[in-house]
């Protein structure tokens, strides 16, 4: 994903790359951050701290791990810089951190930064509230086999807009994959995750009803959907007041 950033960063007037840092002892620790993402010298070393990197920035951009995005936040907080978060799998305790960093920074948090997706979640609310408790649903995401948490971050918040829409509560209804005598129960919102080779990212949203079946789809054909979102995302933000934002904000699906 930085190196996408990288890339994109470099065709989108009004935006210039200020530093880049990566996990201590990896090998690009010192190289040319354009190098390294193939467009070319841009005179910044990437860096081992976080802290040397943002010294000249407006925003900082995090697709990381929820440990290292947590870093990155306090560095945030410490140096007054905004930041776009685009890693998912925090628990609940990190994800407060979060909120409390965004009272004094501006923030944008999202599990998916797709432009696509996001309409995607306005839609499949709008539809729950439309079809009611009369349809079942069920969403299956699929990722590559290398991501690490399940279900998606995208997934997770398709249940929460769509829980809220039926006035659920997610925690109550959820089912996280079936196996054995498992009838379903009137009101569970089933989620389901695939992770198998070099898949980008598939969601699918399922509403079942007696006669008849409504799906919604969205499938990233590559990762420079997340990044030109999470760029737009820095954009705007910057014109924001402190806070805590998410890309239906950005996007003004509100």
């Amino acid at each position: 994903m930085g190196k996408t950033i990288l890339s994109c960063i470099d065709d989108v007037e009004g935006v210039s790359i200020a530093g880049g840092s990566e996990y201590a002892g990896h090998p690009a620790i010192g190289k040319d951050v354009g190098e390294t993402a193939g467009i070319g010298t841009k005179g910044i070393a990437i860096v081992e701290s976080i802290e040397g990197a943002i010294a000249d920035c407006d925003v900082i951009i995090d697709f990381t791990t929820p440990e290292s995005t947590i870093n990155t936040l306090d560095a945030a907080v410490k140096h007054g810089k905004s930041l776009v978060i685009g890693t998912t799998g925090f628990s609940a305790e990190q994800k407060k951190s979060i909120s409390h960093a965004a009272e004094s920074i501006r923030c944008v948090f999202a599990p998916n930064m797709s432009i696509g997706v996001n309409v995607l979640f306005k839609v499949a609310g709008d539809v729950a509230k439309i079809l009611g408790d009369a349809y079942d649903v069920e969403i299956v995401e699929a990722h590559h086999k290398f991501k690490k948490d399940a279900p998606s971050g995208t997934a997770v918040r398709l249940s929460e807009i769509i829980a809220d829409s039926l006035e659920r509560n997610i925690d109550e209804v959820g089912v996280y994959g079936r196996k054995g005598m498992t009838e379903r129960t009137p009101k569970e919102i089933g989620v389901h995750t695939v992770r198998a080779g070099d898949i980008v990212g598939e969601h699918r949203v399922l509403f079942g009803g007696m006669g008849e079946n409504l799906e919604l789809f969205h499938r990233a054909q590559s990762r420079e959907t997340f990044a030109r979102g999470s760029i737009r995302a820095a954009q705007w933000l910057v014109n924001q007041s402190p806070g805590l934002y998410d890309m239906q904000d950005v996007l003004g699906l509100r």
